[in-house]
C-alpha cells in the first residue's frame, strides 16, 4: 500500500471530513490505468493485475442471476460482472474481421422445433433426492468430472432425443446449487448415460476447471450461465454475459476459458473465453422490447467465445413465448462490426479462480486528484 507523507495524509482527512458535513462536492471518478492484454499463439493463462486501492474483489450492488432459489455463481463472478467501462482489447478489429463483421447475430434458440427438436439448449431442475446414475465418459474421460450424475431418464436432450449434433444435457440441483453439464449424452437401457465430456460446477464458488481442461463445452466453460431466458427478458434485464459461438478460434485461450479447440496459430483469429461487448454507440431504442433487453446485456455484460460453430449465434433456452420471426429478423440487423472485443485482464484476481475485482473508485472520490489510485 501506498504510504503518504503526513501533510499529505492530514490533507486527505480534513477534505473528507469537509465532504461529509456537506461543503464540498467530489470531483469527477478518477481513472485507472490497466493493463491491456497480448495476443498469444499458445494457451498462455492470464496474470492476475496488481492489486491497488480503488480496484479490489469487492462484489458489485447487483446480486445476479438466480435459478430455483440457486445462484448462478457469486454475483462477482466474471460471468456476471458488467465489462461496459473496460478498454477495448488491441486487437479487437482484427478479431472482429475474422468472425465476420458483415454477419448479422443469429439466436440460437427460440419456440418450436428444428430438425425435429427443440431451439436451443434446454435444462431441467432436480431435487437433492434425484437418484445418481453412472456415467461412461467415452472420450474425455480424464478431463471430466467422474459420475454419478443426479441425471433423469427423461432428461432433455439439446436437439433432441434424435439429434447427432452436441447433445447437451443440463441439471441443476437446486438443493444442493450443483450445476451438471454433459456433452453428447445418450441415455442407456439401464438408466445411467453415456457422454462425450462432462462437468460439475457449485454454484456458489468460483472455481474454474483444471487448467486445460475441457468441460461440456469447448472453452472449458459452463454452459447454462451464459444461456438467454425468457423468463429473464420478460423481467426486462439479463444480468450476466452471454455465450456465442464462431466457426474458427485460435489455438490459445484466455481467462475465464480453461481449453481450446483449434489447430490454427494465425494472431488475428480470437481466442476461446474472449469477450465481445456491443458497442455504446449502436441505438437499441428502434428494436422490439424483447431484443431491446438481449442487445442491452451485449453492452453492459457482453458475451463469450465458449465454442466452435456459426458465427455470431447467441445461445440461448428453447421455450414456447419466444416469437422466432421477431428475434431473428431483428437480431440479424446486429452485425459483427456493432461489436468490440474487450480486454478483461484488469478484473482477474486469480487465474484459478472465476472472481471478478469490481472498480471502486468512488470510494475514493476524496483523495487530491494526484493522490488518487
Amino acid at each position: 500500500m501506498t504510504r503518504f507523507p503526513a501533510v499529505l495524509l492530514l490533507l486527505a482527512l480534513l477534505t473528507a471530513f469537509c465532504r461529509q458535513a456537506g461543503s464540498q462536492t467530489p470531483p469527477p471518478t478518477p481513472t485507472v490505468s490497466v493493463p491491456t492484454a497480448t495476443a498469444a499463439t499458445s494457451p498462455q493463462p492470464q496474470t492476475p493485475a496488481e492489486s491497488a486501492p480503488g480496484l479490489e474483489p469487492e462484489p458489485p450492488a447487483a446480486a445476479g442471476p438466480v435459478i430455483d432459489g440457486c445462484p448462478v455463481f457469486p454475483a462477482n463472478n466474471i460471468w456476471n460482472t458488467p465489462v461496459s467501462d473496460l478498454p477495448v482489447h488491441p486487437l479487437s478489429d482484427a478479431f472482429v474481421a475474422g468472425i465476420g463483421p458483415n454477419t448479422g447475430l443469429h439466436p440460437d434458440f427460440g419456440s418450436g422445433l428444428w430438425d425435429g427438436g427443440p431451439i436451443g439448449i434446454p435444462y431441467v431442475v432436480v431435487s437433492g433426492d434425484q437418484p445418481l446414475v453412472p456415467i461412461d465418459f467415452i472420450w474425455y474421460g480424464d478431463e471430466s468430472d467422474p459420475g454419478p450424475y443426479p441425471v433423469p431418464a427423461d432428461a432433455p436432450i439439446e436437439g433432441g432425443p434424435d439429434s447427432d449434433g452436441d447433445r447437451h444435457v443440463l441439471v441443476i440441483d437446486r438443493d444442493n446449487c450443483h450445476l451438471y453439464e454433459l456433452y453428447y449424452a445418450w441415455p442407456q437401457a439401464d438408466d445411467s448415460w453415456q457422454a462425450g465430456s462432462g462437468a460439475v460446477y457449485d454454484l456458489n464458488s468460483h472455481a474454474l476447471r483444471p487448467e486445460g481442461w475441457t468441460s461440456a463445452d469447448a472453452a472449458g466453460l459452463p454452459i447454462f450461465p451464459g444461456l438467454v431466458r425468457y423468463e429473464e427478458v420478460a423481467a426486462g434485464h439479463i444480468d450476466h454475459a452471454l455465450r456465442f459461438t464462431v466457426s474458427q478460434t485460435r489455438r490459445a485461450y484466455v481467462w475465464p476459458a480453461r481449453h481450446f479447440a483449434s489447430d490454427q496459430v494465425n494472431p488475428t483469429l480470437p481466442p476461446m473465453g474472449m469477450r465481445f461487448r456491443l458497442k455504446a454507440s449502436f441505438d437499441v431504442s428502434p428494436y422490439p422490447p424483447p431484443v431491446r433487453v438481449i442487445l442491452n446485456a451485449l453492452k453492459e455484460y457482453g458475451m463469450i467465445i465458449a465454442d466452435n460453430g456459426s458465427d455470431w449465434y447467441i445461445s440461448g433456452v428453447p421455450d414456447e413465448r419466444w416469437d422466432n420471426d421477431m428475434l431473428v429478423s431483428s437480431l440479424a440487423s446486429v452485425h459483427g462490426s456493432n461489436f468490440e472485443a474487450v480486454d478483461t485482464s484488469s478484473l482477474m484476481v486469480d487465474p484459478d479462480s472465476g472472481e471478478a475485482r469490481a472498480f471502486t473508485a468512488q470510494n475514493w472520490w476524496w483523495l487530491p486528484a494526484f493522490l488518487a489510485p
